[in-house]
């Protein structure tokens, strides 16, 4: 029984996501990975260490990503330059892009909605909490209609 059992039954319905995670912190990567395995979970994580990395991986990808996890602070391009970057494009502007970050500075949260951001997630410290939110998003996100961009 999944962490969730003892709330609800996760629909049979629900979609397999292809998943980018943009995360130069490799134990972040290793909690996501593990959150969605305990999760008992099948999508799909692609990643990318930075947003020059994950900028090349989407223009080479004739399959893109049906969500994107962001954190904001990393090296070569930050995460709100990501943003910037990814909103100007005419096809991966769509891509629906959760920020997942430790900060929790109101400043950057305003710059990322305004960019166009479909979620705002603070890490929390305590692991089984963060499980549970990844837990929650990924439901949501499955159960959600995405557009398919050719």
């Amino acid at each position: 029984m999944t962490l969730y059992g003892l709330y609800y039954k996760r629909s049979k319905t629900m979609k397999e996501l292809k998943i980018l995670l943009i995360e130069d912190d490799t134990i972040e990567v290793m909690k996501l990975n593990r959150a969605i395995k305990k999760l008992e979970m099948s999508h799909q994580l692609i990643e990318a260490r930075n947003g020059e990395e994950a900028l090349k991986i989407l223009k080479e990808d004739k399959n893109l990503p049906d969500i994107i996890f962001l954190d904001l602070n990393m090296p070569k391009i930050n995460g709100i330059e990501f943003l910037r970057i990814l909103k100007t494009d005419e096809v991966l502007r769509f891509l629906p892009t959760i920020i997942l970050t430790t900060s929790n500075n109101q400043k950057d949260m305003l710059e990322c909605y305004q960019v166009g951001i479909a979620g705002y997630i603070l890490k929390p410290l305590k692991y089984d909490d963060y499980v549970y939110k990844i837990g929650k998003t990924l439901d949501y996100w499955s159960e959600n209609e995405l557009i398919k961009i050719i």
